[in-house]
């Protein structure tokens, strides 16, 4: 018979002549040595008199409160929620160093880093965040006393299983919480929306037809201050066919509009280099016709005029919305390819939520 500790126990017998216990005295067990058949117990009278048993000490187990299923699921509710708090708590010290005030060089790469490890499961990173110690039960009597709600029984009262049941509740509390929090600071930093929504459901991969995500133009990389590769402005959209690999999305108005005034932007940019180099005058418009689209609206409809870009008078494109009042932007001409949002400075466009899944047919 072995013993754990936290078990309670009632004493049958002790051949110590001096002690004050007396036969049907209660105590909890605090440590069991197997090889010397030593129970050391914390009796109920405040005496530590262990127990020999192979020199004639005898006790014998308390049956623990009956407590049904449901009522212990309650309990292990409560020390998961505990430890969550903690967790979060954790996260947050976490953030504070690693993405926060207190971090040092680039927190967008880290964020990236770190949330790309989150969808992976990469234990190389996630080994980094903190973490519940599921083998120390120093603080499981604390935790206990200060998350088990009303009703639960009593710590000493329960079986070493359900001691551990409750530190591991705690921990998974613990270490979920972790995750996510760490995960929301990182959305945060990396947000183009400026708040902490999960845009994971818009991920490059999750790309399918008839599905939402954010376009851009395989061009569209520029460098920013810190030398990261990023995108200014990201195109939400709803992907409808692919060619040599290529993206073709529809979008509404609002987007339409956005990305005609990117292609200015990314004109007057193109001017101002050419500015720099010297290049001015007809020039400089020679050089920005001849290498960008003009786009514009007329009415409801887009313009395109690349005739100076492919040296052709009729290279002249005008894209009408469709009876929904969407527009194809380019598609079939323009490499639009689906970019993960965080990689964006800014996105056009509503951003959509998850889309369920259709139901499987029936067979």
């Amino acid at each position: 018979m072995t013993y754990q500790p936290g078990e309670r126990v009632a004493l049958v017998h002790t051949t110590d002549p001096h002690t004050l216990l007396r036969p049907g005295d209660e105590g909890t067990v605090r440590r069991y040595d197997p090889d010397l058949r030593i129970v050391d117990v914390d009796w109920d009278s405040g005496s530590r008199l262990a127990m020999v048993l192979d020199a004639g000490d005898r006790i014998r187990r308390i049956a623990g409160k009956d407590v049904s299923d449901a009522d212990w699921r309650r309990v292990l509710d409560a020390l998961r929620a505990a430890g969550a708090t903690a967790g979060r708590a954790a996260a947050q010290w976490w953030a504070q160093d690693a993405v926060g005030g207190r971090a040092r060089g680039s927190v967008a790469g880290t964020a990236r880093q770190v949330l790309t490890a989150v969808d992976d499961g990469d234990p190389a990173v996630l080994d980094g965040l903190p973490a519940a110690d599921r083998y120390s039960v120093a603080e499981d009597r604390d935790r206990y006393a200060e998350a088990a709600p009303d009703g639960a029984p009593a710590w000493d009262g329960l079986t070493a299983g359900r001691c551990d049941q409750t530190r591991w509740a705690w921990c998974d509390g613990f270490d979920a919480a972790v995750t996510d929090e760490v995960a929301r600071q990182c959305r945060v930093v990396l947000s183009p929306t400026g708040d902490d929504r999960d845009l994971s459901h818009l991920h490059p991969k999750q790309a399918r037809i008839g599905g939402p995500g954010v376009f851009a133009g395989d061009w569209a990389w520029t460098p920013n201050a810190e030398g990261e590769m990023r995108i200014l402005v990201g195109f939400i959209g709803t992907l409808v066919d692919t060619w040599n690999g290529w993206a073709v999305f529809t979008c509404t108005r609002q987007v339409a509009e956005a990305i005609v005034a990117d292609q200015h932007a990314a004109r007057d940019r193109y001017r101002q280099h050419l500015a720099t180099e010297g290049v001015t005058g007809t020039d400089q418009d020679d050089l920005v016709d001849e290498s960008m689209a003009r786009m514009r609206f007329d009415g409801d409809v887009i313009e395109v005029d690349e005739s100076r870009v492919h040296g052709d008078p009729e290279a002249v494109q005008r894209i009408a919305p469709s009876a929904d009042g969407r527009y194809i932007v380019m598609g079939w001409a323009w490499t639009w390819i689906p970019v993960h949002p965080y990689d964006c400075d800014r996105i056009a466009g509503d951003i959509p939520g998850p889309v369920d899944p259709a139901p499987a047919a029936e067979s």
